[in-house]
């Protein structure tokens, strides 16, 4: 097996583009392929975590939401991750991702996640610098019982170009939709690019493992985001997983074949599976 390389912001093609209707085809295949793994997961006790992370107005909930389109919320969770409350700044860091980890069967997505710690935290000067540079390992830690408890995980990064950040910007201001989800943090983050792109290539460096690598998304077009980040989850989710539809108990088929009226071929092949 090759020794797993990180990503580089740098080796992000931002000029990555895709066309409405090829957008459409994949978009409607990829969902569809989602739809399955979560049957599979649930069937199997499977857990998946989807951590996102990225440029302010990257379009990391845009894909959200398309992912969320395909999926049933009885067993899908999406946690929007911001400043945390005071009971969490008195415990440990990761405790609130703990309590929102998933159950068997289910998946969770992390909008903002636990990188923070390395991000925010570092270049705003809310954590000392001996305790964000633990969090490296810390988190690498974390990732790795999670594996090794049957959890799949899928890390996103969205990278766009300053210059497209500000038409996005622009764009958000003139649409009274999109209005709310401007604030002062956007333009004042900005002034710090240079210093986050630092802390992100170390971040991409120090965690980005075998077991849990880091997707950097060329994120300039929406469009070829979503497909390239929804793609690198359908083929971590869907990697040595028996995707075939849940077969039903002798019992059930029985009292299937007793009160609905369906050919009893069916009922037959579906008997053949159980044995």
């Amino acid at each position: 097996m090759s020794e797993h390389r990180p990503p580089h912001l740098a080796d992000a093609d931002l000029n990555k583009r895709l066309g409405k209707k090829d957008y459409f085809l994949q978009l409607a295949e990829l969902q569809a392929q989602l739809a399955v793994i979560q049957q599979a997961f649930l069937f199997h006790g499977t857990k998946g975590v989807l951590v996102f992370e990225g440029w302010d107005a990257a379009g990391k909930g845009g894909t959200i939401r398309r992912i969320s389109q395909a999926l049933d919320p009885r067993s899908f969770k999406v946690w929007p991750i911001g400043a945390p409350r005071n009971y969490y700044l008195n415990r440990h860091y990761l405790l609130r991702f703990w309590e929102r980890l998933p159950p068997e069967g289910a998946i969770s997505a992390f909008d903002r996640s636990w990188y923070g710690r390395v991000l925010v935290e570092r270049l705003e000067g809310f954590t000392p610098e001996k305790r964000w540079r633990a969090a490296y390992q810390e988190i690498n830690d974390f990732e790795r019982m999670l594996v090794d408890d049957g959890t799949r995980i899928v890390k996103l990064f969205f990278h766009i170009s300053p210059e497209e950040q500000m038409e996005r910007f622009s764009e958000r201001l003139r649409n009274p939709m999109k209005r709310w989800k401007l604030t002062y943090e956007d333009f004042r983050n900005r002034e710090r690019w240079a210093e986050t792109e630092v802390a992100v290539d170390e971040m991409l460096a120090r965690t980005s493992t075998e077991i849990a690598p880091w997707h950097v998304i060329p994120a300039n077009n929406k469009k070829y985001a979503r497909i390239n980040a929804i793609q690198a989850i359908v083929n971590a989710f869907s990697k040595d997983i028996d995707l075939s539809p849940q077969h039903l108990d002798r019992q059930t088929l029985d009292a299937a074949s007793a009160v609905l009226d369906v050919d009893q071929s069916l009922i037959d092949s579906l008997r053949a599976r159980t044995e």
